[in-house]
């Protein structure tokens, strides 16, 4: 749960496929892997095997993935009812206020036009930013949050960035930072106490600011949301 500029709470939640979708790319790649054995295509590195459009195997990989990203998209959906549900309750209201909604995929493909050019476009670590697109860039449990208009910028194919992004791996950062770090770090933010969190705090991701000014021809700043209460899920 977070509060915007003018303390408006709004909750933003961070949820993809529930790992369906990376079970889906491993099968796919393992297919194009095979492809590329029996083909006796040399590679540089075996994870650079591909599946060529219009044949059944691309057809096949195509329709499961559209299938995760759309259930990633439903999933989000579902999980916003139930906390708004959650809050309602608490608040012992009849219902939360659903003034605005903004569900966006990051670390998906589709398929679209750029300069003239039918091309399949993969957002890792990024989402759609098209012209006047709302849309999401989160920072870490204790930082920031941003929500976003695209400006449409055509050199960066109308992308964003997703977020932070890390610095320190998950393992990494459970060997680098203390449980006292991480108190101090979240100061004045309702988490539940627990060493579950380590990895998780501010300082394993980057300057969310600082990604923010980079992206400036990227997004325009809608509203700056800081964190009021923050829970991580499984």
């Amino acid at each position: 749960m977070t509060a915007d500029e003018q303390d408006r709470v709004w909750l933003f939640l961070h949820s993809g496929s529930r790992g369906v979708g990376n079970k889906i790319a491993q099968k796919h790649i393992a297919i194009a892997q095979e492809r590329a054995r029996r083909d006796g295509l040399d590679l540089p590195d075996r994870d650079l095997a591909w599946l060529d459009e219009g044949t059944p195997e691309f057809d096949r990989y195509i329709a499961e993935l559209r299938w995760a990203q759309h259930f990633a998209l439903l999933n989000r959906e579902e999980m916003m009812d139930r906390v708004a549900d959650c809050l309602a309750r608490h608040m012992r209201a009849d219902e939360t206020p659903d003034l605005e909604r903004v569900n966006c995929h990051h670390n998906f493909t589709q398929h679209e036009e750029h300069f003239g050019e039918q091309l399949w476009v993969s957002r890792k670590g990024a989402i759609q930013a098209r012209k006047g697109q709302a849309g999401l860039i989160p920072g870490s449990m204790g930082t920031a949050s941003y929500v976003v208009t695209g400006l449409g910028n055509p050199e960066s194919l109308n992308s964003s960035p997703h977020g932070a992004g890390r610095v320190y791996s998950r393992t990494r950062a459970r060997k680098t930072f203390t449980r006292a770090q991480l108190e101090e770090s979240m100061q004045g933010i309702e988490w539940r106490h627990s060493d579950a969190f380590l990895d998780e705090i501010p300082a394993a991701y980057k300057d969310v600011d600082q990604v923010m000014a980079d992206a400036a021809d990227l997004v325009g700043i809608r509203h700056t949301l800081r964190q009021l209460v923050n829970v991580k899920g499984d």
